[in-house]
């Protein structure tokens, strides 16, 4: 039905009637508007839904809608509380979303028209639903255009944008969450202006949302806060963020599980003390986890954390005695990328293995349960230097292995585990 209505030239009728006619009484001199606002309303309904489909957005833009929706998005002065006015004005601020949405070159139009200031006042309007549409609006203007951006912060949004996300409301949540993650994308500037204003708490507090969208876009910013600054990455753990972050790491959501692991690995970047906060928090296990995955970016973010937290001395012994080594090298990995990913942390668990965490994984190794004996001797086994072997298997008198049965190995491939160490440690192993 849309191509239909389009094509019978419906367009240029509803934009003519996103503006009041005269003003005519019974004498032709004047008199009331029996349908104030209301048809205008329906005009921007039917537009915004026409502008749906892409191949729609020019044409309605070229017919003259953009200066008419600006027009009624500052209706709010006419009847203030109006139910109807409230009414008009979301429905112009959902035509602009649908118009802009993915459109570089309407989006610019809409900041020449002059729609980006009464959309940020909108964001203080009496009534949610218009806040909301407001906010969505703002949301696809921003997205990957810096001016609009600019001109956004330049307006004030700010505060306002981080007092709305303490908002009772769910879908307000979720839209201011979502503006604030595209205004910092790529840009510094903006994202220091965004801390300054106070959003990191109410962006933590936003993790435990019963709105897996709100967290969804929460765990995104907070990685994207990690990213470039160091201190925040401190006071992003110290606020809270960790628990529920590895929380969703189990989500069965798995853009919830991506997002989460996004968070988690940059908060783990170059920073010992994260590292070993999130290891110790119980970020290892359900991180392996998703090395199993089919989601390639569920994947790949799992891994790019596993290999920030084996950085951390702290968290080798663990890693390996939950099996995180045979998980490494025997996973399925979709992309070059993540496959990468994987050498450059088995890479660095080899480099670890001596002093402490020699001597931890020995241990391990004499007075752990048999499963983590296994594991720490396979991962010794194929990790390890020639000499580290032989201090082990068999200088050591063979107490690594006086408490392992005959299941330790369950098949003979097993043994090319020490095809890296020298003839005389193969043979008596």
């Amino acid at each position: 039905m849309v191509n239909l209505i389009v094509d019978c030239t419906a367009v240029p009728v509803l934009v003519k009637h996103l503006q009041a006619p005269p003003l005519l009484g019974t004498d032709g001199e004047g008199g009331s508007r029996s349908y104030e606002h209301e048809v205008e309303k329906g005009s921007a309904f039917t537009l915004g839904l026409l502008a749906i489909k892409p191949e729609h957005q020019q044409l309605i833009v070229d017919a003259g809608a953009l200066p008419l929706l600006v027009g009624l998005l500052k209706r709010h002065s006419d009847v203030p509380n109006s139910r109807v006015v409230s009414g008009v004005i979301r429905r112009a601020a959902d035509a602009i979303t649908n118009l802009a949405h993915e459109n570089s070159s309407i989006k610019i139009r809409v900041r020449i028209e002059g729609g980006i200031p009464p959309l940020v006042e909108l964001l203080e309007f009496a009534d949610s639903k218009v806040q909301r549409a407001a906010a969505g609006a703002l949301r696809t203007l921003a997205y990957k255009n810096d001016e609009n951006k600019n001109q956004i912060v330049e307006c004030n949004a700010l505060p306002t944008l981080i007092l709305m996300l303490r908002s009772d409301n769910t879908a307000i949540r979720y839209e201011v969450v979502g503006v604030i993650g595209i205004l910092v994308h790529s840009s510094p500037n903006i994202k220091k202006k965004v801390l300054v204003a106070g959003a990191l708490q109410p962006v933590i507090g936003l993790l435990r949302s019963c709105c897996s969208e709100s967290q969804r876009e929460a765990a995104l910013l907070l990685g994207q806060f990690a990213a470039t600054d160091s201190d925040c990455k401190v006071h992003v753990v110290q606020r809270g963020a960790v628990p529920p972050l590895i929380e969703m790491l189990q989500s069965p959501d798995a853009q919830l599980r991506e997002m989460s692991a996004f968070a988690l690995g940059r908060l783990a970047q170059d920073d010992p003390h994260n590292q070993a906060g999130i290891a110790h928090s119980g970020g290892i296990t359900p991180l392996l986890k998703l090395l199993d995955s089919k989601n390639g970016s569920v994947q790949h973010n799992a891994a790019f954390a596993l290999y920030g937290l084996a950085d951390n001395e702290d968290n080798v012994a663990d890693l390996i005695s939950t099996g995180g080594v045979q998980k490494l090298q025997d996973g399925e990995f979709i992309t070059q990328t993540t496959r990468d990913c994987v050498a450059k942390t088995l890479k660095r668990v080899a480099e670890k293995i001596h002093g402490r965490v020699l001597s931890h994984l020995s241990y391990f190794m004499r007075a752990g349960e048999k499963n983590v004996e296994r594991r720490v001797a396979l991962a010794l086994a194929h990790l390890c230097p020639p000499d580290d072997q032989r201090n082990i298997f068999i200088d050591n008198n063979g107490t690594s292995f006086a408490n392992l049965n005959e299941d330790f190995w369950p098949k003979a491939s097993d043994l090319t585990a020490f095809s890296c160490a020298d003839d005389e440690t193969r043979l008596t192993s």
